[in-house]
């Protein structure tokens, strides 16, 4: 298969409108979808606390929330849970549609957060060629990784993930949740660890 094809298949779903301006008064969004079997979680489910991620892998700003996130999951351990869900927009990041549907093809071989880290660490090489190599890096069923991507076997799924975003108030990447509740204060270290400590105390 030419390497271009990964890149090539992906037609752009999401562009124009997405990311639009937010309201300058915050409002309690909540997820429109709650945390479910078919996310992608790391914690136990009786984790006090959710913390969940709206992200692209072409988002620099995501590179780094990610970093941030491994911190905290460090810190907290059992009182956490992690879900990660795709917000590729196109017409910011153009390879981010293709790199969530790569991830969700390795996560069909269970390798799906091998692959997270893989394209995190590699945000700026997403292109065909890239992300075939990285997912012969991860050993994939490479027959079966080129037919899933190819055939596009994941965009409604990555596209569920983009519009649960959209409908709870998502307009850019990272956005956070806490037990489902939208995140507005920044992205730091620091805010996020007083935001699920406040999460904590509220859930005891």
């Amino acid at each position: 298969m030419n390497d271009s094809n990964i890149e090539n298949n992906v037609v752009t779903q999401a562009g124009s409108g997405i990311g639009g301006s937010v309201a300058p008064a915050p409002k309690p969004y909540l997820l429109s979808r709650e945390v479910n079997k078919n996310d992608h979680i790391k914690g136990d489910d009786s984790a006090t606390v959710t913390l969940l991620m709206y992200g692209a892998y072409e988002c620099p700003h995501c590179v780094e929330g990610n970093e941030i996130v491994k911190q905290i999951q460090q810190l907290f351990r059992e009182d956490l849970r992690f879900v990660f869900r795709h917000f590729p927009r196109t017409n910011v990041h153009p390879h981010a549609e293709a790199a969530a549907e790569v991830a969700e093809a390795a996560g069909e071989q269970d390798k799906f957060w091998e692959m997270h880290e893989r394209l995190f660490e590699n945000y700026n090489r997403l292109d065909g060629e890239h992300l075939v190599g990285y997912a012969e890096d991860l050993g994939l069923d490479m027959e079966q990784f080129e037919r899933t991507v190819t055939g596009r076997v994941f965009a409604q799924r990555v596209r569920e993930d983009l519009i649960s975003g959209m409908e709870s108030g998502v307009g850019g990447t990272p956005t956070y949740f806490f037990n489902g509740l939208k995140h507005f204060g920044s992205g730091q270290f620091e805010t996020l660890v007083e935001a699920i400590n406040t999460s904590i105390s509220e859930g005891k």
